[in-house]
């Protein structure tokens, strides 16, 4: 009885999946030959056109990261800027992508904006910013972010929820009390890209692949891929 409940179950997931609509609206077009030599315009344009098409936290994106063994994780966190060094992003140097990137400092990251049918892959070597520069960073970001850098401990093992709520009502009243309270293992990462692309889906299927990736002399070449 309950393995065919199981089979039932399962086969009712599948149906489920089989069912959701993919790209079931106009997309936008995308003529790769009017891009620019430089990768990031285009991006900050998307994520513009994305936050414009109502896209929910445009922001947020994958890191995928890989301990000293090559063990890959991947989790989801914001955008903080991107500039001329590359993407930056911020957690405890103590967490496990903190880890991860002291000992293999490359990481790939992946935005996806279903409303636009686009998504971006960036991947590339990661450093730490200075801790003058990661305190700016937090100073800039909101209460309940400097609260929750507060508590810390981020990855590691909770034994109780009880626990983490006395640890976040205290770092609540600090936050309030200190909104310059230091956060001293906060650290701010900057991802500098060897290799961006851009895709933008098409409901026939005939999604545009614009792969830009470094040369040896610094600058940027271009080629479409096959989708």
């Amino acid at each position: 009885m309950s393995s065919h409940s199981d089979d039932s179950r399962q086969e009712s997931f599948r149906e489920l999946l089989r069912s959701l609509r993919v790209w079931d609206t106009e997309l936008p077009h995308f003529d790769p030959g009017s891009a620019p030599a430089d990768p990031l315009p285009l991006f900050q344009q998307w994520l513009r056109e994305a936050a414009e098409a109502g896209v929910p936290e445009p922001h947020t994106m994958s890191l995928a990261t890989a301990d000293a063994d090559g063990r890959p994780s991947v989790r989801t966190l914001m955008l903080h800027d991107t500039d001329a060094r590359g993407w930056h992003f911020a957690t405890h140097r103590t967490s496990r992508k903190g880890r991860d990137l002291a000992v293999r400092p490359q990481a790939a990251l992946g935005f996806y904006w279903a409303a636009v049918g686009r998504q971006v892959r960036v991947r590339g070597t990661v450093t730490a910013a200075s801790a003058a520069e990661s305190r700016a960073d937090l100073a800039k970001r909101s209460t309940g972010a400097l609260a929750a850098a507060l508590v810390g401990h981020q990855s590691e093992a909770l034994a109780s929820l009880s626990d983490l709520a006395r640890a976040s009502e205290a770092a609540w009243e600090r936050a309030h009390r200190e909104p310059d309270a230091p956060a001293d293992t906060w650290t701010l990462y900057v991802l500098e890209a060897d290799e961006v692309e851009l895709f933008q889906g098409d409901a026939q299927r005939r999604h545009v692949r614009l792969d830009y990736h470094r040369t040896e002399d610094g600058s940027w070449a271009r080629e479409l891929l096959w989708p």
